[in-house]
């Protein structure tokens, strides 16, 4: 995973599933990652095992997290950590995200936690398994943590495999460039099927349900970027004074835990699976509440940003992925472009 912001002290977070009804014993390691790894994932040298209260292992109850002691070690700002996971016994079904949009690896059987080589790893996959969040200690021109808290679009889903091009990303690297001083993590919350309203066992619990785990729970949140609602659209054609309820809730959520919360409008989907043209004039309502009710802390407008000037309700054809829905890196790069860096001075 690529570290938007480090410092000299990290910890890990692991989670467990809450259906499971035994726990699940752990050891870990945290390294510095080969982006193209030849016979070695890590750069030699640079893992360190990771303890839980000062133990090499750790047992987590169903339902249960388990947060690691800190480790020191320095990895520059967006540089990509390794981290690495052993499990003594079979897990069952593993806590996942599934559209990591980076190439992960798969041990054979045996504690290869801190291995440098790649020699055990023989299978690949494209899911992040059973860590939840990696903690940096703030340095002094470190700001406020920015949550981009979102669907399969915050997700990245479709840009480039390991080339870390989702939008949170992009706004992660414009931040670092910046000549104003202070340096804000970026954490993406993006889950891929994710809705506003209703949850489920394939798409994660509702925004409304995740959203005091997931973004008000974030280590050094200060701000919400909420970029949510075109699943609720498309699947189900929520009304949209359903979603826009919604969108209250967390806002008044977000203010409840002193954040600043951010509306971004929903971009086109227009030629997508799930389009219609009922679903279009929801999408329609719903920026204009966005642009126009002043109940959020200030608006993005992710939906001018990446729409065809010529065909509004799709996106611009350099932007679309292909699916008409999701756009592609130079899509994600143009809604990072988008962000009034300026929402986040105060």
């Amino acid at each position: 995973m690529e570290m938007t912001r480090w410092d000299e002290r990290a910890r890990m977070r692991v989670r467990h599933p809450l259906r499971l009804a035994v726990g699940i014993a752990l050891a870990a390691a945290l390294a510095v990652a080969l982006v193209f790894p030849p016979a070695s994932l890590i750069v030699p040298g640079a893992s360190h095992r990771v303890t839980f209260a000062g133990s090499t292992s750790v047992t987590i109850a169903p339902g249960a997290a388990a947060v690691s002691d800190p480790v020191t070690m320095t990895v520059p700002a967006q540089t990509d950590l390794a981290v690495s996971l052993y499990t003594s016994g079979p897990t069952g079904p593993a806590t996942y995200h599934s559209d990591a949009q980076q190439v992960n690896y798969i041990s054979m059987p045996g504690d290869y936690a801190d291995s440098g080589s790649a020699a055990g790893f023989t299978i690949t996959s494209q899911h992040w398994y059973f860590l939840d969040e990696v903690d940096v200690q703030a340095g002094p021109t470190t700001g406020g943590t920015i949550v981009a808290f979102g669907d399969s679009i915050t997700d990245g889903y479709r840009s480039a495999v390991g080339a870390d091009d989702r939008w949170p990303n992009d706004l992660a690297r414009r931040l670092l460039a910046s000549p104003s001083g202070q340096v804000h993590p970026v954490v993406d919350e993006g889950i891929a099927g994710n809705r506003v309203l209703v949850g489920s066992d394939l798409f994660g619990m509702s925004a409304e349900a995740r959203f005091l785990r997931d973004a008000a729970g974030v280590s050094g949140a200060r701000y919400v970027i909420l970029l949510e609602g075109i699943n609720d659209i498309g699947f189900t054609r929520t009304p949209a004074a359903q979603i826009i309820a919604g969108y209250e809730h967390l806002i008044a959520a977000a203010h409840a835990a002193g954040l600043k919360i951010f509306g971004a409008t929903l971009t086109p989907f227009q030629g997508s699976g799930y389009y219609s043209a009922a679903g279009e004039a929801i999408r329609e309502a719903v920026n204009h509440w966005i642009r126009t009710s002043g109940a959020f802390d200030g608006v993005i407008d992710f939906d001018q940003a990446v729409r065809d000037p010529a065909d509004p309700l799709r996106l611009l054809p350099g932007y679309d992925s292909g699916d008409h829905l999701q756009p592609n890196d130079a899509g994600y790069q143009a809604m990072a472009n988008a962000i009034n860096l300026s929402l986040f001075r105060s």
